[in-house]
């Protein structure tokens, strides 16, 4: 189901809480950058991976788009990434955050389901938005975009190693071929 829209007005339980908008300097660069990105494309873009009338309603999308942004920005676990949310100010004030919250916003497992629910059409949406979001900061020019460099030293590779037991087998295996191909006799 898709995410329920947040009230114009402040509800009363909020009106002693702390306005993130007070706490953050309009400096920092996670606030520049939540300014920046244009949040509105990925609630339109996103809407056919959500059930209108079918389950609970879905978390906010802002709310976990910039939590996975700044999961792979920061190279952190979904956990941790929660963890760190509630801690943060600035945290909160990119994920779209009023107030400043105390608690969890989400478990960390809704993370996982929610990468699953958008599978690679969403994916690539969040990739598109970084990259226009990248043009109209100046932080990249289109020329930049018309040839990719992709670095693979760093990617895990299917490699055996010499103190690797599956390439001591693989050797023993080899061995007692040609010994039966050379007609020598082992126990």
């Amino acid at each position: 189901m898709k995410p329920k829209k947040r009230p114009n007005g402040p509800i009363q339980s909020e009106m002693l809480k702390v306005f993130l908008k007070d706490i953050v300097s309009d400096h920092h660069p996670l606030v520049k950058l939540a300014d920046m990105v244009d949040w509105g494309v990925f609630e339109e873009k996103l809407a056919p991976t959500f059930c209108d009338d079918n389950g609970r309603p879905g978390l906010p999308v802002r709310l976990m788009v910039g939590l996975h942004y700044l999961k792979y920005t920061y190279g952190l676990s979904d956990e941790a990434v929660v963890e760190e949310w509630v801690e943060n100010p600035y945290w909160q004030y990119f994920c779209g955050g009023i107030f400043f919250e105390h608690g969890f916003p989400i478990d960390p497992s809704s993370m996982t389901r929610w990468r699953e629910r958008l599978h690679h059409a969403g994916l690539e949406e969040l990739l598109g938005e970084t990259i226009r979001t990248g043009l109209r900061g100046g932080f990249i020019r289109e020329a930049e975009l018309k040839r990719v460099n992709v670095d693979t030293t760093v990617q895990e590779k299917d490699i055996r190693f010499p103190t690797d037991a599956r390439l001591y087998d693989r050797m023993r295996e080899r061995l007692v071929e040609a010994a039966r191909v050379r007609g020598i006799e082992l126990r």
